[in-house]
């Protein structure tokens, strides 16, 4: 069964990510939204893990053009409505509150 995992807090301020990336599985995808595109900052813990771990990884794009964040080469920008299609696509979705 594959899972979205959608994270939307900084990986600065808790350990959402790591545990994130501790369970993701192989046919599961990673979306980050809001803070958590904090995570996409070069030279950093949470980027090192990002590619490390090598998630199918999402990010919105609203979210990084807003804190003037690049998407970089191993993450796929998506809008709102394409979103909404990663949610139908995948048997679950995760929402790490």
């Amino acid at each position: 069964m594959s899972t979205l995992h959608v994270l939307s807090h900084s990986p600065f301020s808790d350990d959402r990510l790591t545990s994130c990336l501790r369970v993701i599985g192989a046919n599961d995808a990673l979306l980050l939204t809001g803070d958590a595109v904090y995570a996409l900052q070069k030279g950093t813990a949470p980027f090192e893990a990002l590619n490390a771990r090598a998630p199918k990884l999402f990010v919105l794009a609203e979210d990084a053009q807003a804190r003037a964040l690049p998407v970089p080469d191993t993450a796929k920008a998506i809008d709102y409505p394409a979103f909404v299609e990663l949610s139908v696509h995948y048997d679950k979705v995760n929402s790490w509150l």
